[in-house]
């Protein structure tokens, strides 16, 4: 079953139309750098912009500690990455342009809910990197992030129909197994193993079913060191 999940904003966000969350390179790890930094990049199809409100100083550092400029006031700076504390954009900075992180109190919107709808966002994107960190994959991810977890799929099934699609991932893990014979020495007449061939068998499984782009349900074999089934929010969608 397809979960609906939207945020309301109303004038400080410029969106992609569709507004869905995917991760625009498949297979490069979100966690390349701070694993406390959502780097949007990889998290959203296409670049997210903030009105400024007033001008602000700009960091090298999310932690504020070494001023790079200024961001001027009244412009769209796109959001690069983002943290609970802090927001890195590019900008123009007077004369030059300035990239840096800048206090969310740079920015202002009339929806009450602007900060905490963001903030939302960065929370799902930190449990996602966790899981793809542990290479797990939670009911809720999308194709993207399971591709980001788990890598290429073994097999793929997909089932459309007037209301959406559905189908599975199926992801098949394999141990080589060498095979030997004994052999005699002609000279010496002891006996010795010579490897004969080697075959692949399946140590375990995991199908991930999905709905509309989005995990529905995980099934693991026995062999597998499974748990909890683990579930994460759907994609944060902006509309305005």
């Amino acid at each position: 079953m397809k979960t609906a999940f939207f945020l309301l904003v109303a004038c400080c966000l410029v969106l992609p139309a569709a507004g869905e969350i995917r991760n625009s390179k498949p297979r490069k790890s979100l966690l390349e750098t701070d694993p406390d930094v959502v780097y949007l990049a990889h998290t959203v199809k296409d670049p997210i912009k903030l009105s400024v409100v007033k001008e602000s100083s700009a960091f090298s550092d999310k932690n504020g500690k070494n001023r790079v400029g200024y961001l001027a006031a009244n412009q769209q700076v796109v959001l690069e990455a983002m943290t609970e504390k802090a927001y890195k954009v590019r900008g123009k900075g007077g004369r030059n342009d300035v990239a840096g992180w800048v206090s969310p109190k740079a920015f202002s919107c009339k929806d009450p809910d602007f900060v905490s709808n963001l903030k939302k966002l960065y929370e799902r994107q930190i449990a996602v990197q966790q899981l793809i960190a542990e290479k797990q994959v939670a009911i809720g991810m999308t194709m993207d992030e399971v591709g980001l977890t788990l890598g290429k799929p073994t097999k793929t099934t997909l089932r459309k129909t007037p209301t959406g699609e559905s189908g599975s991932w199926e992801f098949i893990e394999y141990k080589t197994i060498n095979h030997y014979t004994t052999d005699i020495d002609p000279r010496t007449g002891l006996a010795y193993r010579r490897f004969a061939y080697a075959t692949q068998e399946e140590t375990g499984k995991t199908v991930v079913e999905f709905v509309d782009g989005l995990v529905s349900a995980i099934e693991e074999t026995e062999d597998r060191q499974g748990g909890n089934v683990r579930v994460v929010v759907p994609p944060v969608i902006f509309r305005w």
